[in-house]
């Protein structure tokens, strides 16, 4: 691996860096962006069942503020459970904007290395052709140095890619998911304030 980015020259660290950090943040979406994480499939009957049983108190708010981020935009509504639908739902719907960024943390970054990995690639390959034309007209065409020079080229072109594919991929899934999820909570939020107001049967 050191022979790889030996031979890749110093165009190359750039390129590992980003890696490196990408590899991090597809990471953490990956265990921060889990459906029973964000929006639990049962917390809507448990949340109405509560509701039914022991009504809306600070003790419940609280548990449901840290239960999930679903659980947040309840909490949010249900602080002004006494009010209007509006009002209820113009509560949730500022919480879930909210909650709708944390879903979407990250991921500029990592799109931001997908789009510019082929460029810091295509960086490494300029050097490569320079050391090669330098090497044409200072040292009367050594072959080590053209060789080098080729191999600066190509891999950082080759790595540049290897970067790039991956964190555009991953990119592209977790802004699907935030979406899905996002929609997801908000259905639940909208049952659960019918629910609350007597417009649906729980």
């Amino acid at each position: 691996m050191f022979a790889i980015v030996e031979a890749a020259g110093w165009p190359i660290w750039f390129l590992i860096f980003a890696s490196i950090i990408a590899t991090g943040l597809i990471t953490e979406r990956l265990i921060y962006l889990r459906s029973s994480r964000i929006a639990p499939s049962g917390l809507l009957d448990e949340v109405v069942k509560e509701l039914k049983q022991r009504g809306v108190s600070e003790g419940m708010l609280a548990k449901l503020a840290k239960h999930s981020p679903l659980g947040c935009i309840f909490a949010a509504g249900l602080k002004n459970i006494k009010s209007t639908p509006e009002i209820m739902k113009e509560s949730i719907e500022e919480a879930g904007r909210a909650t709708s960024h944390d879903l979407e943390h990250f991921l500029t970054t990592l799109g931001t290395i997908a789009s510019i990995s082929p460029l810091l690639g295509l960086f490494g390959t300029v050097v490569g052709m320079i050391e090669i034309f330098g090497a044409q007209t200072a040292a009367g065409n050594s072959p080590a140095i053209l060789a080098h020079g080729i191999s600066v080229a190509l891999y950082n072109t080759a790595f540049g890619l290897i970067v790039a594919i991956p964190s555009m991929i991953f990119y592209r899934h977790f802004r699907a998911k935030a979406d899905s999820l996002t929609i997801e909570m908000e259905q639940q939020a909208i049952k659960l304030v019918e629910i609350v107001h007597g417009q649906r049967k729980g």
